[in-house]
């Protein structure tokens, strides 16, 4: 329990922070984090300002400059310039609202950017905030004006240098503040990726990039676009590509699609997507429609021209494993998962996106026929491989428990057995139900790991958030089969991972937090149907030695309403939670596999499965506030766990 204050909560406490106060209190909020990662989001915001003055037909070069010290940036353009005039209402010059103010930008109404990485009007002031120093330098109208500033405050008011300035653009040299950032440096190596990579989406644009310490010296320009990327990746890996035609297709509507691929010899897939240039690393709507788009056209092509082999079950993953694909899409109005736009979370995007790359493929596959065959006995292979590693890792026995022992989390309660194809692991919520699951069930063959309350919502969180979560690390040590490109569905250790929550609103929402989790971090375990959530009772009626238990309160109703009609009394106990019940109910109503109820977690089409894990779990609260209102008439009010 707290301990309480010995101050009063009045008025005076509200502590109210003013101006980018906000940033310098809470950087991670708007930068994702203060480490190396957090660091670059620096640089990437300027470059992205730039980004947005080509996008919209002003500017095509960009110049970005590592002083000696490592923490010291200069980005160059040459756009229209950052406007120097002063604005009507604020009485501040236009230069120094962007650089001090949230919020605070052109990007909103959509007359100056058709087109923009970010419509928050945060980024350069962000930057401004968690710098030592900025200096802001504009050329426009034939002037030169600048602006310096320490960490977000201005330390002058925009000088007219009276040099006379040959073209238009803005130059921010900015340097990071050690006191956010410590003694992290600018990556040069990761930061000439991350250039070079913009100048394939971009095809024309022109980015030098400088190192002070090194004296390197870089000039990307990649008139062939994605496609020539799409080349870079795969020789980058070392692939070998499965045919030599590449499709590429470009789509310019109210939105813009731009996307090439190809199959490889890779084992997994790996798709690049960028939402008006901005990298989003989660993916996101446009990723889930390619995907979709691309398995509908060959499942379409393929029962047009009789290619569907007999006994062969295709899955989706079957047709996607070993693509390579770069994926670009530009749209008025982006929403990203976070200010570091990890996801684009456009519900409208997606089908657009599988729609017109649908069309798209059937055509390619139906003009290239050659192509189509050994894409297709490329799919082929990896189905027949995929059922015969299923079969291998069933037939191969895990191993002993004992000599894993120190790889295991401690609060798990093994099953003897080591057979996968014999094994459970049933995930508990909370210690007492655990404890109660572990004297109810059967040593042999069930495996018990509790959890300790909520587990992080892995909809809102990164790969290494994700990573850092100790009930997380747990779950995965304890399920043996690794994660992200560690994944391998052959090392599984149990036959099913069964989700045993309270059955009430608590245990439901733990339910929905790791359905998101397996969703977006193991989808391989959902795709072979591995996931199940199990059923246990919330009401325990009986009459006299009759006993009868209900999953909810319709099935409660309907049974007491046949009761009633009895003369002899009945009984109503409402499970509170698994850790009420004594371990002989918890494995006669939910353990046992001949009486208990398991459902299993399919997903019948991605791209409604991604719109709602990202509608119930992102961090977009629109959606779930529309859901509420529209189903709060359906509600019964008695059963609200008050």
């Amino acid at each position: 329990m707290a301990k309480a204050s010995s101050g009063r909560y009045v008025a005076r406490s509200i502590e109210v922070l003013e101006g980018l106060e906000p940033v310098r209190k809470r950087p991670a909020m708007y930068i994702g984090s203060t480490d190396k990662h957090g660091l670059h989001h620096l640089i990437w915001e300027i470059v992205d300002n730039c980004i947005d003055e080509v996008m919209n037909g002003h500017g095509n070069w960009i110049q970005v400059q590592l002083a000696d010290d490592g923490r010291t940036a200069t980005v160059v353009d040459n756009g229209r310039g950052i406007p120097v005039d002063v604005h009507p209402r604020f009485k501040k010059s236009a230069l120094e609202l962007i650089l001090t103010q949230l919020h605070a930008g052109a990007k909103f109404g959509g007359e100056q950017y058709m087109h923009s990485g970010g419509l928050h009007g945060v980024g350069a002031s962000v930057v401004n905030a968690l710098s030592e120093s900025m200096v802001a330098t504009v050329r426009r109208d034939g002037k030169t004006y600048r602006q310096e500033f320490k960490r977000g405050v201005p330390r002058s008011k925009v000088k007219n240098l009276r040099e006379k300035a040959r073209g238009t653009g803005t130059e921010i040299t900015f340097t990071a503040d050690s006191e956010i950032f410590g003694k992290h440096l600018f990556d040069p190596k990761l930061i000439q990726n991350r250039l070079e990579a913009i100048t394939f989406l971009h095809a024309g644009l022109r980015i030098t990039f400088r190192d002070d310490k090194t004296g390197e010296y870089q000039d990307y320009k990649h008139d062939g676009g994605i496609q020539d990327f799409l080349g870079k990746i795969i020789a980058d890996q070392g692939k070998r590509s499965t045919h030599s035609t590449v499709f590429q297709c470009e789509k310019k509507d109210e939105m813009h699609l731009n996307v090439a691929f190809q199959w490889t010899d890779a084992t997994d897939a790996q798709i690049r997507s960028y939402a008006n240039g901005v990298y989003n690393p989660s993916g996101g709507t446009h990723e889930t429609g390619l995907k979709n788009g691309i398995v509908r056209a060959m499942r379409t092509y393929m029962g047009a021209h009789g290619k569907q082999p007999k006994g062969v079950q295709i899955a989706a993953e079957d047709i996607r494993e070993g693509l390579v694909a770069v994926l670009s899409v530009f749209l008025p109005n982006p929403q990203y998962q976070g200010q570091t736009k990890e996801r684009l979370n456009n519900a409208e995007v997606g089908p657009w996106v599988e729609g017109v790359v649908r069309l798209e493929v059937e055509q390619f596959l139906s003009e290239h026929p050659t192509t189509a065959d050994q894409v297709i006995e490329r799919i082929i292979l990896a189905a027949r491989a995929r059922a015969a590693s299923r079969q291998a890792a069933k037939a191969v026995q895990r191993k002993s428990p004992g000599s894993r022992r120190g790889g295991l989390p401690g609060k798990l309660a093994d099953c003897s057995l080591s057979d996968p194809r014999k094994c459970e692991l049933f995930i508990v919520e909370g210690d007492s139900a655990g404890g109660n699951a572990r004297q109810g069930r059967d040593r042999r063959t069930q495996a018990i790991l509790p959890l300790r309350g909520k587990v992080l919502n892995a909809e809102q969180a990164s790969m290494n958030k994700v990573m850092e979560n100790q009930q997380l690390q747990d779950l995965v040590k304890a399920m043996g089969c690794g994660i992200g490109k560690d994944f391998d569905v052959s090392r599984l250790r149990y036959g099913k991972i069964c989700l045993l929550m309270d059955a009430d609103v608590d245990g439901h929402h733990i339910s929905t937090l790791l359905l998101a989790f397996f969703y977006r971090y193991l989808p391989g375990l959902v795709r072979e149907g591995l996931v199940y959530v199990c059923q246990p009772p919330l009401y325990k009626l009986t009459r006299g030695k009759e006993v009868y238990y209900a999953a909810d309160e319709g099935e409660r109703e309907k049974v007491t309403s046949a009761w009633k009609a009895s003369e002899k009394k009945f009984d109503i106990q409402r499970f509170k939670g698994l850790g009420e019940m004594n371990p002989k109910t918890l494995f006669e109503t939910t353990l046992d596999p001949k009486r208990r109820v398991l459902y299993k977690v399919v997903v019948d089409d991605d791209r409604t499965t991604d719109e709602t894990v990202s509608a119930l779990m992102g961090k977009n609260a629109a959606p779930r506030f529309e859901f509420i209102m529209e189903s709060a008439g359906q509600i019964d009010a008695e059963a609200l766990d008050l």
